[in-house]
């Protein structure tokens, strides 16, 4: 269980956040039947869908239903096709078809604010009913199954027969059947491909996401909420092998190797899609579905595809129907079963499955090894599987690290690793345990309310800490359980309470992390105090009444709520909760006690009080860059913390050690904020002298532990090492003065302790002396006491005495392994130069003496045979790197020591990968390397020690990039020296020893590395304020809104957020400011006094919302290549919404909106004419030669207005004309075919007294084979229409070709033509 509050858990949401209905839909889902088409190479799907409702009144009209990114193709009802419907897909609005930007952010939020809030109010599919369709009460003694159908109909054969249906089996009314066909040809959700896009060279496979909000419904029609429960059958098309789906679109194969732990080569000459050997090609691809397989058909009419089909008898929501399509090679993991276990459970037995990518299945051995011992653990404590079979599936590119659907566990490739890795045994064991204990706690037992998720979640940590203990033994349990009870006293500060924080679990996924945290702890609290109160078995029991009413159908729908599970609790407890419920579920926050004790000799009574003063006013805290972003969503949605409360109240045990070493235990009620009392003294004063036992186990003979008759054994039973004179002088180890001798010789007592049964989540702190605690240290034997003590002595000034009692406990092999590591930790405290770098003496003789040749500072060969020691050799340079001197630096000694154990590390007759353990001495070395300044000259020195020079920092700096090009070509685990080297390489830019150089980390940002390495890599960009540079800016946002990882993906919006908050608290390294303010540093630093106005905006930038949002707004609402570059990523159409939500939150927070916007238009530019001379006109009857004019658009822009030109007015005259003569009739003009006509207007024969002005009038010609085109189509003189033969390229200037025929009579100018006869 080491590992347990790693970063991962902390961030990690598992789907709780997938909302419920609201409000009454007028029906319920009884089943449900689903066939997916998938093309896989392609990235589509088409589908059909019937899902049979049972109305709960007559006055049903339309159903509602969620369905998103789905083209709807036929929709039925009872077969009778319907076409009153609505349909409203968010993603059809997730972009705004204009030029805006990110100041109209919030026009793309009105647009999607009924998807991007959970719940959603509305279900994007309404369908009207037929009047046709009427709705009889029925029968009450018919009853229909799950399905729909009568039970009577010896027709039918019932395939869920055995299913507990998701309502009552007495329907009503006449079941519904509503028949969907669609299709969905852009897939942004529900569904992520792997593998299947170039340059992607990871197995191809596909599957389902259900970790997120609306996933189900992205993929087929339904009634997407966890409270909507239903039997289900599933059919799953697809092609049969990896070369047949790419067959399918054509795509051409080409032969290439198989590449190491699950990834593919490339070859040189990859042109095609992807390039695959024929083995590969002839991968069989594996469906992996919820529910029971019932058979596999292959496609009568296209051999190249199958058809797998799934029922899932269990009734259990959409979003608990997950599937995986792939090349799987699959595990029979019960094999793994010890006989007697298999001989006790016989045919009740459940089967496990495991699935991988080819080429991993070691790892899927090593990894679920305990998966069938779990199992069969939970069903024989707690109660039956509620599937046939369980299944873990374990696939690429997954957001989080299981997702838990019926009897199957998807899970990501992160969490496999073989057999020589140590480090995440116990976490990635407790990761897939908890996947399992989710399959009755999360799928088959839902929360009745998201403020309910508490007692899921809490449960399901509870259940799968009792297999740890099993399987790691007790003390690492209490050990794990006093961890995680100190982490959740240290975050649970400005808080809502568990029963709050599942209401919000949409808001933000790191909540989830905390309640991960704190739930189970609470249960394990209330286990201790039902145990003791009432005798029972606890809250195992409990959570057995729980899964058998849920089997027996007492839990409806199977929905838990806190009240339910309150009042079992007193009823098998036999005790009233109702206190404890309002102060550790329903309140917030986590006593801290202060303890004063005294023994009053007259009355024979040890006088106590018992403060409470987690209601005193504590100093504001700084916020945190890794929490911003929940703490300005908290603060903008009124989400607010809970309430501290002045007083806690229950029982605790307080146990007193007497002088005889005969321990009292006194219960004492706490119901106050000061608690007094005294408890009374047992044992007539008999205390034994240190002093003298001491000598006389010094000087006497061994003592034999497995006797019972030694009274020595309770006094001295660990931490009685290095006790000879030459250790003693060897090692520098301190004994009790006379003073301390006499003052305990006086005490009436060994020790307190205080809540000695665990039964409290809270900080203690009591005022007994050191050597009390040091008594507790060696004689209590529960790890939880020990580590108390270690922990009391580790917080102490330097002292020669506490260096010792810390490094006798880290060489006592006999203590846990836990409590040596915080001794070795505890002892950097004690190196200082005022006891003479004791503490460092201690370390480094200690590491000497178990992993260094005797006599000798040379390590030996590692061997990590034994779990304990690896963990000690760990701890050992950990604690070193944190050693400094008076002036902040590390000692060279230091520096000097973990440079050598990295640089003569020798692994060669290991057994097991050495890979975190170089990454813990390349931090090491990069922690204690960074506190120091390099030297600038050879000759310079850092100090007094000999050889402290450029020199040896420069080696220390290749010793560690040794280790990061040794990874490029001998890849470790998950590429952790790589990862290690660029957050070493980081520090000691930060620090300013090295040089910052971006082409460092760049390099590693690329797709094809390793998905963590990626994100390690941009996080130290951010990290150095790189981002103030706006190439690597662009970049980031680039992979952020279109990287085809979406795990890649999710952590680039977080590490945005996180950059965001650095910007806004003023942290030192943020870059990213405004375009007109970002400046290089110049390493000159100017001291001034500023002015109180500043001071104090500074603190509110550092400790409120909105003093930091205020800051933010000011340092990037000028930067342009921001503005442009986030819009790209909101625009990207590889985003899904909750993505795409996380990103125009960041627009609110920055960018005040608009709803105006900035619109470009072209400027006009001038036109040209040249003459082309005479030509004949082509297609003419006549053989007349016409002048012709190319007039053509040049690149000079017009930007001043052109003036209207003026007709000359008629000239007003003084006498009428006189009247002019009849005209006589027109003559015929000889068509022209395809010009425009050219009229003189007011010509005419004969005299004409006032010559008329020439007006050209030009008519568009019709083109021949075009008809149809609109006017505008034609406007474009002497060229074809666009769409016919003969337009220009695109891109090519538009020429106008004017073409006039000036030729009269007989050929001369100035009249009209004479027509041929």
């Amino acid at each position: 269980m080491v590992g347990l509050l790693e970063p991962e858990l902390l961030v990690e949401n598992r789907g709780w956040a997938l909302f419920h209905q609201k409000s009454e839909l007028g029906f319920s889902v009884l089943h449900q039947k689903v066939l997916l088409d998938i093309d896989l190479s392609r990235r589509k799907l088409r589908g059909t869908t019937e899902i049979t409702i049972s109305p709960q009144s007559t006055e049903l009209k339309t159903v509602r239903l969620n369905c998103r990114q789905c083209d709807l193709n036929r929709l039925s009802v009872n077969g009778k096709p319907s076409t009153s419907m609505t349909y409203s897909d968010p993603y059809k609005k997730s972009k705004l078809h204009w030029n805006a930007g990110v100041h109209q952010h919030h026009m793309l939020q009105e647009r999607l604010e009924g998807q991007l809030r959970v719940p959603p109010p509305e279900p994007e599919l309404v369908v009207n009913l037929p009047k046709s369709i009427r709705i009889q009460e029925l029968d009450p003694d018919t009853t229909l199954d799950s399905a729909g159908r009568s039970t009577g109909d010896p027709v039918v054969v019932d395939i869920t027969q055995n299913a507990k249906p998701a309502v009552d089996q007495t329907t009503r009314f006449t079941p519904i059947v509503i028949s969907v066909d669609f299709t969905i040809d852009a897939i942004r959700d529900g569904i992520h491909f792997v593998g299947w896009s170039p340059g992607d060279f990871q197995y191809p496979h596909a599957y389902s996401q259900n970790s997120l909000p609306g996933a189900a419904c992205s993929l087929f029609p339904c009634l997407d909420a966890m409270d909507s429960r239903s039997t289900w059958e599933i059919s799953i098309k697809c092609p049969r092998t990896v070369g047949d789906a790419f067959r399918s679109s054509g795509t051409d194969l080409k032969p290439s190797a198989n590449g190491l732990d699950g990834y593919r080569k490339p070859s040189c000459e990859m042109d095609s899609l992807q390039s695959f050997s024929d083995q590969e090609q002839a991968l069989d691809l594996v469906v992996v579905c919820s529910g029971d397989m019932t058979d596999e058909i292959i496609d009568p009419l296209d051999s190249t595809k199958k058809t797998t089909s799934f029922v899932c008898t269990a009734p259990v929501a959409p979003q608990h129907i997950g599937f995986a399509i792939g090349p799987f090679e699959h595990i029979d993991l019960a094999s793994f079963r010890e006989s007697d276990e298999d001989d006790k459970l016989g045919q009740n037995a459940i089967p496990v499955h495991g699935f991988c990518m080819p080429g991993r299945v070691d790892e899927l051995k090593n990894t679920c090894l305990p998966m069938a011992k779990a199992i069969d653990f939970i069903t024989l404590t707690y109660g039956s599987f509620p599937f046939s079979s369980y299944k873990l599936c374990f696939l690429d590119d997954m957001i989080p690290n299981c997702v838990d659907t019926a009897s199957l566990s998807l899970c990501s490739t992160r969490l496999l690793f073989p057999q020589d890795i140590i480090e995440p045994l116990d976490r990635n064991t407790r990761l897939l345990v908890y996947a399992l204990a989710c399959q009755w706690l999360g799928v088959n037992i839902i929360p009745k309310e998201p403020a309910d998720t508490w007692a899921v979640v809490g449960m399901a940590y509870f259940i799968t800490d009792m297999f740890m203990r099993k399987l790691s033994g007790n003390n690492e349990y209490r050990y794990q359980q006093k961890i995680a009870s100190d982490r959740v006293c240290e975050l649970d500060v400005a808080r809502p309470s568990i029963y709050d924080i599942g209401k919000t679990l949409w808001l933000e996924s790191s909540q989830a992390g905390f309640l991960a945290l704190k739930a189970p702890l609470v249960l394990f609290i209330l286990d201790r105090r039902l145990q003791k109160a009432s005798g029972s078995s606890g809250l195992s029991r409990i959570i057995s009444r729980v899964f058998l009413n849920a089997k027996v159908g007492d839990l409806t729908n199977g929905a838990l709520n806190t009240a339910y599970f309150q009042r079992t609790c007193e009823k098998l407890g036999h005790a009233k909760l109702d206190v404890f419920f309002a102060q550790w579920v329903h309140g917030a926050g986590c006593p801290r006690f202060r303890v004063t004790q005294r023994f009053n000799k007259k009355r024979l009574v040890v006088e106590m009080l018992i403060q409470q003063v987690q209601g005193d006013q504590q100093a504001s805290e700084d916020l945190n860059p890794d929490t911003f972003m929940r703490d300005v969503k908290e603060d903008l949605q009124g989400i607010f913390a809970g309430a501290v409360q002045p007083a806690f109240t229950g029982p605790m045990t307080i146990r007193i050690h007497e002088a005889d070493g005969t321990p009292y235990e006194h219960i004492v009620e706490i119901k106050e904020v000061i608690t007094k009392f005294d408890i009374p003294y047992n044992t007539k004063y008999k205390r034994l002298k240190r002093s003298r036992r001491q000598k006389e186990r010094t000087a006497g003979p061994a003592i034999d532990f497995s006797t019972e008759v030694h009274d020595d054994v309770l006094l001295y039973c660990l931490g009685d090492v290095l006790q000879s004179e030459e250790e003693v002088r060897d090692w520098k180890l301190i004994e009790w003065s006379k003073e301390d001798e006499d003052k305990m010789s006086q005490e009436s007592y060994e020790w307190i302790r205080m809540d000695a049964d665990f039964e409290w989540i809270c900080k203690m702190a009591l005022n007994q002396p050191g050597y009390m605690y040091l008594s507790q240290l060696q004689q209590d034997r529960d790890v939880v006491a020990q580590l108390e003590s270690v922990q009391y002595m580790a917080a102490q000034r330097e002292h020669p005495l506490v260096s010792t009692i810390l490094i006798r406990t880290l060489m006592d092999g006999r203590y846990f392994h836990g409590i040596r590591t915080t001794a070795a930790a505890g002892l950097s405290r004690h190196a200082k130069d005022e006891i003479g770098w004791l503490g460092l003496f201690h370390l480094e003789k200690a590491f000497q003496e178990f992993f260094c040749l005797p006599g000798s500072k040379m390590t030996r060969s590692n061997d990590f045979s034994d779990r304990a020691s690896y963990y000690i050799q760990c701890a050992i340079p950990q604690a070193m790197a944190r050693i400094r001197d008076n002036t902040g630096k590390a000692p060279y000694t230091v520096r000097k020591s973990l440079y050598e154990k990295l640089r003569y590390n020798d692994n060669t007759n290991n057994e097991f990968s050495d890979a975190h353990y170089l990454a813990t001495l390349m931090k090491a070395l990069a922690e204690s390397t960074s506190t120091t300044t390099p030297p600038i000259t050879e000759i310079f020195e850092l100090g007094n020690d000999d050889g402290d020079d450029i020199t040896f920092y420069r080696s220390c700096l290749e010793e560690i990039d040794r280790y990061r090009r040794i990874d490029e070509w001998i890849p470790s685990y998950h590429n952790v020296l790589s990862t290690t080297a660029l957050e070493c390489k980081q520090r000691l830019a930060k620090t300013g020893g090295i040089p910052i150089k971006a082409a460092d980390f760049l390099q590693y940002t690329q797709e094809g590395c390793y998905d963590e390495l990626r994100y390690v890599a941009f996080k130290c960009l951010m990290d150095l304020g790189l981002s103030r540079n706006c190439y690597i800016l662009r970049w980031f946002l680039f992979v952020l809104g279109s990287d085809p990882s979406s795990y890649v993906r999710d952590r680039m919006i977080y590490l945005l957020g996180r950059t965001l908050g650095s910007i806004a608290i003023g942290h030192p390294s943020s870059g990213l400011t405004s375009a007109s303010t970002a400046q290089e540093s110049t390493g000159l630093i100017i001291e001034q006094e500023s002015s109180t106005a500043a001071r104090q905006a500074d603190l509110a930038r550092k400790q409120t919302i909105p003093g930091a949002l205020a800051a933010l707004k000011a340092q990037l609402t000028d930067n342009a290549t921001l503005k442009t570059a986030l819009w790209q990523a909101i625009e990207s159409p590889a985003l899904n919404l909750h993505q795409l939500a996380e990103l125009l939150e960041i627009c609110t927070l920055l960018y005040t909106p608009e709803n105006s916007m900035l619109v470009v238009l072209k400027l006009p530019r001038y036109w040209q004419v040249r003459s082309h001379g005479r030509t004949t006109v082509p297609g003419s009857t006549s053989h007349k030669s016409s002048l012709m004019l190319i007039f053509s658009q040049t690149t000079k822009v017009r930007t001043k207005e052109m003036p209207k030109p003026k007709l000359p007015l008629p000239q007003p005259a003084t006498a009428p004309p006189p009247p002019l003569p009849p005209p006589p009739p027109p003559l015929q003009q000889a068509p022209v075919q395809n010009y425009p006509a050219l009229k003189r207007s007011g010509s005419s024969f004969g005299p004409t007294p006032t010559p008329t002005p020439l007006k050209l009038s030009i008519k568009p010609p019709k083109k021949p084979g075009t008809p149809g085109l609109p006017p505008s189509a034609g406007m474009v003189m002497g060229m074809p229409a666009p769409g016919t033969p003969g337009t220009p390229a695109d891109g090519a200037k538009p020429k106008l070709t004017l073409k006039l025929n000036l030729k009269g009579p007989g050929g001369k100018p100035g009249g009209p033509s004479t027509p041929r006869g």
